[in-house]
């Protein structure tokens, strides 16, 4: 049977510096989608045309919302940095608490206020550009390994990209 995660807290903070926890300010986080290139084909003399998946993906674009201002965002803002994403998630078979981390490297690029009232905290998001590089573990299992400068992208381990840098002479 297959185990089934339940999200039950998350944080973000800065990788590399202590005390940079937004445990109790974060609203949500927003995970990149993983989304693969393709390549369209219509050939002259076929039937129909294709989209052709290539080993490697789309822009990433993660996000976090929190709660009030965050005055630590503007310090770093538009430079790239280390960041972590952290979940806790909750194996509904074994009651067990596992942990998530997202390590980001990107930079925010971008600060966008909620609307708000005198009544409610107000909430701000955080998105990220020029993400080079994405790692994602689930209870210490790597389920994606992707990084811009060294050309490698692993999905639960396995190397995408290993026979074109080879082919290359890499």
């Amino acid at each position: 049977m297959q185990n089934l995660y339940m999200l039950t807290a998350v944080d973000v903070r800065r990788a590399e510096v202590a005390g940079s926890s937004r445990a109790t300010t974060i609203e949500k986080l927003t995970i990149p989608p993983i989304k693969f290139m393709t390549a369209s084909h219509n050939p002259g003399g076929g039937v129909m045309g294709g989209e052709f998946v290539l080993p490697r993906i789309e822009p990433l674009e993660p996000a976090f919302s929190v709660k009030g201002i965050d005055t630590d965002i503007f310090g770093g803002m538009g430079v790239r940095d280390k960041w972590t994403f952290a979940g806790a998630y909750r194996d509904k078979k074994t009651n067990k608490a596992v942990p998530a981390r997202g390590v980001i490297e990107g930079a925010i690029t971008e600060w966008e206020p909620d609307e708000s009232d005198p009544g409610e905290f107000q909430g701000c998001t955080h998105a990220f550009k020029e993400v080079t590089h994405f790692e994602f573990l689930l209870d210490g299992q790597e389920l994606w390994y992707i990084d811009f400068w060294e050309r490698v992208i692993r999905r639960s381990g396995e190397d995408l990209f290993a026979a074109d840098r080879q082919a290359l002479g890499a």
